[in-house]
């Protein structure tokens, strides 16, 4: 057998997807365990990255998000050739996504048709949404050959937890570790119409509390007002948003008894540790990016108006959130009302 370059992974944008994307890297490594994986990936997944053992290294892209940023991946690209890879795959269906692997000359350029990337890659595949309806299984499918019968098995995400920072992060944010601590995550990057209201996460503290339960509240500096509102006179409730790194959440996660989440980034890290996860969603639909868990519920109501992808709610109500009762939220965490 020739023995081979490996395989480059353009890796995506946001956090979720990048956690789905450990299922492609499982796959390829159940396919061909000796064969290298790298990832070229923003700086803020490097980190992410690093819990992924599949990944052999991650290579960072000096590009903002949506930018063009056409210099420095052609200088990216011409830096990876030395590594000769066989083959890579870009996940992304954008132009700019397929320019760092022709740069590299990778002979194998793999990637589903868009924004006319004919010539930057040569092996194209015909996206089906219909069979392929979870952004997980189209990242598994491009790992397949063109004519494969069947497609590679979807392996569930998991990340590494390193203990040593979890010890760390408790004793320096002062965490009691023993007792049932819930994680709440309030955010969602997207927009509003994702996002469970405050007042419904503040209700569902504090019956957690009652229920013996602490709670600590995740998610970024952005997140910080609406964990203020969620553990407003509430003791037993930290709001920890703006507090930890990303890659905190890892370790401070898998600690938790049960995580309540909208469908976000942390709610893909949340699942990826293995911990018991209830994931909200509202505008977006779990079909296409559902918590990838065996220990994942997920509560929707299915309005007729949902889902309708939006940022923020275009008939102005967000019932396909505000109507979801904190009752029947507690119910899902395995707590009686």
């Amino acid at each position: 057998m020739k023995e081979s370059g490996g395989t480059l992974i353009v890796g995506p944008a946001w956090i979720g997807d990048m956690v789905m994307a450990q299922s492609l890297f499982k796959a390829l490594k159940h396919q061909n365990p000796e064969q290298p994986i790298d990832v070229v990936a923003p700086g803020w997944s490097l980190p992410l990255l690093q819990r992924m053992p599949e990944v052999r290294q991650a290579h960072r892209l000096a590009a903002a998000h949506g930018d063009l940023a056409l210099s420095e991946r052609l200088a990216l690209g011409r830096r990876l050739r030395s590594l000769a890879f066989d083959q890579a795959i870009v996940l992304p269906r954008s132009l700019k996504s397929a320019i760092v692997p022709w740069a590299a000359r990778i002979p194998i350029r793999t990637g589903y048709r868009g924004e006319w990337r004919y010539g930057l890659l040569n092996d194209i595949r015909r996206l089906d949404k219909i069979q392929l309806s979870r952004t997980v299984d189209r990242y598994v499918a491009l790992g397949c050959d063109r004519d494969a019968q069947s497609p590679l098995q979807v392996f569930e995400p998991r990340l590494e937890v390193d203990q040593a920072n979890q010890r760390h992060l408790l004793g320096k944010l002062g965490l009691e570790s023993d007792t049932a601590i819930a994680a709440l995550l309030p955010g969602a990057e997207y927009g509003p119409a994702k996002q469970w209201p405050a007042h419904h996460f503040h209700a569902l503290a504090a019956r957690l509390v009652e229920n013996g339960f602490h709670c600590w509240v995740l998610g970024s500096k952005k997140e910080f007002a609406l964990g203020e509102e969620i553990s407003a006179s509430l003791g037993g409730v930290r709001n920890l948003c703006g507090s930890t790194e990303l890659i905190d959440a890892v370790d401070l996660l898998s600690l938790c008894e049960v995580v309540v989440t909208n469908d976000s980034g942390l709610m893909h890290i949340a699942a990826a540790v293995g911990t018991r996860v209830v994931a909200i969603f509202g505008s977006s639909s779990p079909d296409y990016t559902p918590p990838l868990s065996s220990s994942a519920s997920v509560l929707t109501l299915a309005l007729d108006c949902s889902p309708c992808y939006q940022r923020a709610c275009p008939l102005g109500h967000t019932r396909c959130l505000k109507d979801l009762r904190p009752e029947t939220v507690l119910a899902a965490c395995g707590v009686a009302h």
